[in-house]
Order: structure tokens, then C-alpha cells, then sequence
């Protein structure tokens, strides 16, 4: 049988052809395996500046910085969570309050034991909240003037400008089970080396999306596909999950993906606007296709950034800093929550749950330091960065709009 933690027998699976069983947390700890549990980084060891994506950090937290986040706020959050974190003298318990979708609770939390484990006796005394929905929850429309101080910090996959939602690592990093993705190292080297097999030149000339439309940007997206009277230049294909699970997931490795021409404003990306989907779409690569070479070097530019910045050592450090930066903003002593349960990282799980676990479990603390948080962006800086990217866009509007006039003309 399974280890359990909460006592409560699982859930029945999501749905009838998905049959993954949905688990609580199978970290079990009274199979506890001795590992070393002080951080002692080399004598020699610099931290180097981290990337300045780090730098988003202060923002995110920013709503907080005059008031301090208090028990009371925790409190008024909890109907939004999924679940609540607290670390004691680092050992992480959790509260439980819904059934998160499929494993995003399981792996967001053991990617957090990871993090202990690499930093033993670092991570300080926390309470938080997080949600594992897809949409943001905390709208600062709703916390404004006289009712700023009583936004709930609440930690979340994403975020956006209308949001307050604290962007968190997400859960795939980890491990994505039901659908087959790997933990993110593993993943990247698969990716690295099936990359290499096609050469940019010699690969579909389409924009490609193989997913599962499952809202309504998504379904919009796929009236751009090639019909009897349009060619958008796109090849766009649904995914069946339950075909692919019974299929062993032949045709959904993110690594056998690389065989069409990525496109990512002139630098990492190339901007598609929601409400001009298709014609944005067909000259994007028709762009890319008269101008190869500036569009490789786009997409060499984005997958030197994923393979440089996003890294795992990367990934663990942004959680470091802004767990440490988060608790500074504690007005109160965190406490373990009587329904709490203390976690652990090992595991007895089988099956991909506990391949995926193994393959992204850290095995000893690190020997070097984090890297150094750096400042937060000064408000000119990020005006700046928004007038660039507004001017890039406005850029390509242009560029569209010659070249519908000529097919016109």
C-alpha cells in the first residue's frame, strides 16, 4: 500500500479515461534515510549576481513592504488556497484545504523539500498560502486605497499586471505525470539533443502548436489552422491525452517537437496579438521565412536564455530568495497549524510519481553560496523596459500592415 499522509484514502481519478490515481502527498517519514543536513559551502565558494529576472521579486512583494504581512491576512486567504505551507526550524508542514488538479500540489511541494534539502537549515521560518489553479486570483482592483493593507498574500504559477498573485516556480519543473514530462534537467538534455538532429533550414516553415484548447484563446488559436480556404502559414494540432496515455505518450515528447522554425520582439520572441490571431501568425512566418537568419539567431537568442538563466540551480535560488525576502515581511512567529503534517523527502511511491522523484531529488546540500539578489528595478528602468517593448510591437504593426497592402495591391 502507499505511505499517506492526512489518513484519507485518495480520490477517484479525474475522469474516466484519464486513469491516473490521485495522490496525497507520498512523502513518508518514518522511512526517514540520514543525509547530511548542514549547509557548508566552500571556503572559496562567490556568489555571483543572479540573473535580473530576480529582480521581480521586490515587485511582486511590493504590495506588502509598508504594512507587513500578519496572521490575519494568512487567515483571510485560506478559502483561496489549495494548501498552506508552513517551515519550523526547516521542516516543512502542510495544511491541506482542497483537491489540487491532478499532482501540481504533490511536486509544487516537493520541489520545496528539494530546496531544504540543497539548503539545509537556510530557508527561515515561514507561513504561506498557495493556490494551483491556471488563473490569477488576487486583483488589485480589489485592493486599493483603504483596502490595500488587506490583500492576502497568496503564491501562484503566474502572474500579471492586474494581479497581486506571488509568482512561485511552477510545478513541472519537477515533473509534469500525467502527461509524461519529465523533470526539468532531463527534459532540457532531451530537448538539447533532439535539437541538434534537424538543422534550422531544413525544418517545416510553419508556425506549430500541438496542445489541449482548453480555453478560449486556445480554441481561438485553432481556427488558423490550414483549411480548403485559408493557409495561415500555422499547423496547428490537438492533443488527445487519453489516446496518448494508452499510447505510452509516442507523439507528446516535448522533444520531438523541434522539427518546425520557432519564432520567439526581435530578441527572445515574436508578438502575436490575441485579437488578430491569424493574420499576425502568417506574416510572422512569412517575416521568418524571408529572413532565416535573423529569425535562427531569435530563436538561438530564446533557448540560450532557457539553457543559461533557467536553470534548476537558477530555479532553486529564485525560491530561496523570495522565501527569505517573503519572511521578512512576517509581523508574526510562525506556528505549526494543528491540522498541519510534517513532510519529508523520500519516498516510497512507484510507477513515474516516484521516477520523477528520484531523478529530481537533490542528493546532498550544495557547496556553493546562492546567488546575490540583486536591487529591484527602479521604476524608470521598468517604464523604460514597457516603452521598448510597446515601440517593438508598434514596430512589427507596421511591418504587418505594408504587407497585407501589398497582397492587396
Amino acid at each position: 500500500s502507499q505511505p499517506i499522509i492526512g489518513g484519507t484514502p485518495p480520490p477517484p481519478p479525474l475522469s474516466s479515461e484519464i486513469r491516473h490515481e490521485k495522490v496525497e502527498f507520498p512523502l513518508n517519514c518514518s522511512n526517514l534515510v540520514n543525509h547530511t543536513t548542514v549547509f557548508e559551502p566552500k571556503e572559496s565558494s562567490t556568489n555571483k549576481t543572479c540573473p535580473d529576472y530576480f529582480r521581480w521579486i521586490h515587485q511582486d512583494l511590493k504590495q506588502w513592504k509598508s504594512s507587513g504581512i500578519t496572521k490575519d491576512m494568512i487567515e483571510r486567504g485560506k478559502p483561496i488556497a489549495d494548501f498552506r505551507l508552513v517551515i519550523v526550524n526547516g521542516e516543512a508542514y502542510v495544511e491541506r484545504y482542497i483537491r489540487s488538479f491532478q499532482t501540481r500540489d504533490l511536486f509544487t511541494i516537493w520541489g520545496i523539500l528539494q530546496l531544504l534539502r540543497l539548503y539545509p537549515g537556510k530557508v527561515p521560518d515561514l507561513d504561506l498560502l498557495f493556490y494551483c489553479g491556471d488563473n490569477t486570483v488576487i486583483m488589485k482592483s480589489d485592493y486599493k486605497g483603504r483596502y490595500a493593507a488587506l490583500a492576502p498574500p497568496v503564491f501562484h504559477y503566474c502572474g500579471e499586471e492586474a494581479a497581486l498573485d506571488i509568482v512561485f516556480p511552477d510545478w513541472s519543473f519537477w515533473g509534469w505525470v500525467e502527461v509524461n514530462i519529465k523533470p526539468w534537467e532531463e527534459q532540457l538534455r532531451a530537448i538539447k539533443k533532439e535539437r541538434e538532429r534537424i538543422k534550422w533550414e531544413e525544418r517545416e516553415p510553419y508556425a506549430y502548436w500541438k496542445g489541449n484548447p482548453t480555453s478560449p484563446d486556445r480554441g481561438d488559436l485553432l481556427n488558423c489552422n490550414v483549411s480548403d480556404k485559408h493557409d495561415w502559414n500555422a499547423r496547428l494540432y490537438v492533443q488527445d491525452w487519453a489516446k496518448e496515455i494508452q499510447e505510452g505518450f509516442k507523439h507528446s515528447k516535448l522533444e520531438d517537437q523541434c522539427t518546425h522554425r520557432s519564432m520567439m520582439p526581435m530578441q527572445h520572441f515574436w508578438p502575436i496579438r490575441n485579437e488578430n490571431k491569424c493574420r499576425d501568425l502568417k506574416f510572422a512566418v512569412e517575416w521568418g521565412n524571408n529572413h532565416t537568419h535573423k529569425a535562427e539567431a531569435i530563436g538561438k537568442a530564446g533557448s540560450k536564455f532557457i539553457e543559461e538563466a533557467v536553470t534548476m540551480q537558477n530555479v532553486y535560488d529564485y525560491m530561496f530568495h523570495l522565501l527569505n525576502e517573503y519572511s521578512k515581511l512576517l509581523k508574526f512567529k510562525p506556528t505549526i497549524p494543528p491540522n498541519a503534517r510534517r513532510l519529508c523527502s523520500e519516498t516510497t511511491e512507484q510507477g513515474l510519481l516516484k521516477e520523477f522523484m528520484v531523478q529530481s531529488m537533490v542528493k546532498s546540500p550544495s557547496d556553493k553560496l546562492p546567488c546575490a539578489l540583486p536591487p529591484p528595478f527602479k521604476p524608470q528602468a521598468i517604464q523604460a523596459s514597457l516603452k521598448a517593448r510597446d515601440k517593438i510591437a508598434r514596430q512589427v504593426e507596421t511591418w504587418e500592415t505594408e504587407y497585407w497592402k501589398k497582397l492587396k495591391a
